[in-house]
């Protein structure tokens, strides 16, 4: 129980993260970079956001896992946690909500084999 407690409370916590437009355009510009991080001198400016309010967003995703950061010399570069992003899209959320009795047929979750 204790381990289906702490997965809950990650989704949530990743979940409360994702519901945000802001945070979610700052996901699809570090997915979409053609480089592997993102100064945030650059984010700030491809946001038209203030750097307070975009470190506020920054924290957000950092705490849920979602973004990984990097210090080089005094700027900070991020980058999407590729592991965690695809722990969101992957078959252990799928498989959390589904009937255990195989009552619905499904072609995209592998619980149901």
């Amino acid at each position: 129980m204790d381990d289906l407690q702490h997965t809950f409370q990650h989704y949530e916590k990743t979940f409360k993260a994702l519901a945000d437009e802001k945070r979610l355009h700052l996901l699809n510009l570090l997915a979409t970079s053609p480089n592997d991080s993102i100064c945030v001198c650059d984010l700030a400016e491809d946001m038209d956001m203030a750097q307070s309010k975009l470190s506020y967003h920054l924290k957000i995703l950092l705490k849920a896992n979602l973004i990984i950061q990097e210090k080089k010399g005094t700027w900070s570069y991020y980058s999407l946690n590729h592991k965690e992003i695809n722990n969101v899209l992957s078959e252990e959320l799928c498989c959390l909500f589904r009937k255990s009795n195989h009552e619905i047929p499904t072609n995209s979750c592998s619980c149901n084999s």
